[in-house]
């Protein structure tokens, strides 16, 4: 299955794509749908209002992702990858007051965030932990339209009949003519860089090359433009992070201390282990906060990829813009075979599909920028998924804080362990990635979801009493 690059790399805010960006887009999709005349319901007037019920994780955890005001954003016409969190505020107490959506090529539409917005803490949706309902109805309170969307992790949204369309496809299904290394698995990734002679990464451009050279070499430099800016806010921010939880922003003072110490000529042998971290750290702070980073896969562990990334540019020799854009396909690469065969979403599988994954790519990625082989990049993401088998999704109060920004500085040092392991080997190995890829899903399937971004076990009730 086909998945680019710029899916699983995506610009948008924080704290979570599947909490934040994703109701963001389906509020969207959703207007869109009402604009562009879709059907309505058999004896619907004019359409006059809307409301909203959430479910499942989107309700437990709802509030510390800011599920709500990303709702409300979206039904204010704004889009993730555009929206300016400076002024979101003001737009949201704008509406707060008003009660009326206006748009272009639509009625005034009736809202009222406090009224027609609901958590629903009811069973989940059947399809997804994260589902969500969307009703538009006319001036007689006739319903005119209703849609169910799933946020299915990394900024991806379906419908209910998108999700049984792709539930009920059949794994041979025909790929876009354009694609001429459709791999779904890594079993099939290896086949065809052994068959074509070319890299992962090579292939991965060839998927993508309806773009043309010049403009994708463009995106995956603004790709890695927008990680490595959103690093350098992190560490250049300091504060107590919004939510509650009253957690500090690290980044900055452990940053301050590691540069001082590169003057001493004296370093720990484990200081690439704090860089590393640091990076990591410095992007998970931001997206506690609300700012602008980059889904890899996800905004939960945004951190890890841009880590590993800014560690080998910095701290690596060989480095190169070409080996920096093989990184980011590599990853890509990785990320795709993972989303198509098991899940990225922490409500799902719980964090071994956010941040093992994430590992798995920057493993990946490293591997690929360091002239590993086909065999020993799928050798290390292997590696790095497998050891966060098991991983709960458990945030505190629902928020991105405690434990996901630090699991992000870890992901990302058992990234560079796992790439490190493989270069040292020819690449063959016991367990193949997809194996662990499906135990991953089969794991998350018998979690209990209190473990599952739903913040009702583990860290989320095992807090200190202060």
């Amino acid at each position: 299955m086909f998945v680019s690059v710029f899916e699983i790399f995506k610009r948008g805010i924080g704290p979570s794509s599947s909490h934040t960006m994703g109701p963001m887009v389906a509020a969207a999709r959703f207007l869109d749908d009402l604009r562009g005349g879709a059907e309505r319901i058999p004896g619907a007037g004019e359409v006059a209002s809307i409301r909203v019920s959430l479910h499942g994780s989107l309700a437990f955890t709802g509030k510390g992702h800011a599920t709500d005001r990303a709702v409300i954003l979206g039904l204010l016409g704004q889009r993730p990858e555009t929206l300016d969190p400076e002024a979101a505020e003001a737009m949201i107490a704008g509406l707060r007051e008003s009660r009326v959506l206006r748009h272009e090529g639509l009625p005034p539409l009736g809202f009222d965030p406090e009224a027609d917005l609901a958590f629903d803490y009811g069973p989940a949706l059947p399809l997804h932990a994260n589902g969500m309902i969307f009703r538009a109805f006319d001036r007689l309170g006739n319903p005119f339209l209703t849609t169910t969307y799933y946020s299915v992790g990394g900024g991806f949204v379906q419908t209910e009949a998108e999700m049984v369309a792709a539930r009920d496809a059949p794994d041979d299904a025909a790929e876009p003519s354009h694609v001429p290394y459709p791999f779904r698995t890594a079993r099939e990734m290896l086949e065809m860089g052994a068959r074509s002679g070319l890299t992962i990464a090579a292939m991965k451009r060839a998927n993508e090359a309806a773009r043309g050279t010049a403009a994708l070499d463009a995106q995956l430099d603004a790709l890695s433009e927008t990680m490595n800016a959103c690093i350098d806010r992190g560490l250049s921010q300091e504060g107590v992070l919004p939510g509650g939880l009253k957690v500090k922003r690290r980044a900055r003072a452990i940053h301050a201390a590691l540069m001082a110490e590169r003057q001493s000529n004296r370093p720990a042998p484990h200081v690439a282990n704090e860089w590393m971290s640091v990076y990591a750290m410095a992007v998970n702070e931001e997206n506690a906060a609300g700012g602008r980073v980059v889904t890899a896969p996800t905004n939960g562990a945004a951190g890890t990829v841009p880590a590993v990334l800014r560690y080998w540019l910095d701290h690596c020799d060989g480095v190169s813009d070409a080996r920096r854009r093989d990184f980011l396909l590599t990853a890509a690469a990785i990320g795709g075979i993972i989303k198509t065969n098991a899940s990225i979403s922490g409500a799902e599988v719980g964090c071994q599909g956010e941040v093992g994954s994430a590992a798995a790519m920057a493993a990946a990625g490293l591997a690929a920028a360091m002239g590993g082989t086909n065999a020993q990049i799928e050798n290390a993401a292997e590696i790095a998924l497998e050891h966060h088998l098991g991983m709960t999704c458990d945030p505190a109060g629902g928020l991105v804080q405690v434990p996901c920004i630090e699991r992000n500085a870890l992901g990302a040092i058992k990234a560079v362990s796992a790439a490190a392991l493989a270069l040292r080997g020819d690449g063959t190995h016991f367990m193949p990635l997809d194996n662990c890829i499906k135990v991953m899903l089969e794991t998350g399937r018998d979690m209990s979801t209190k473990y599952k971004e739903t913040s009702t076990g583990g860290i989320a009730v095992n807090l200190p009493e202060c």
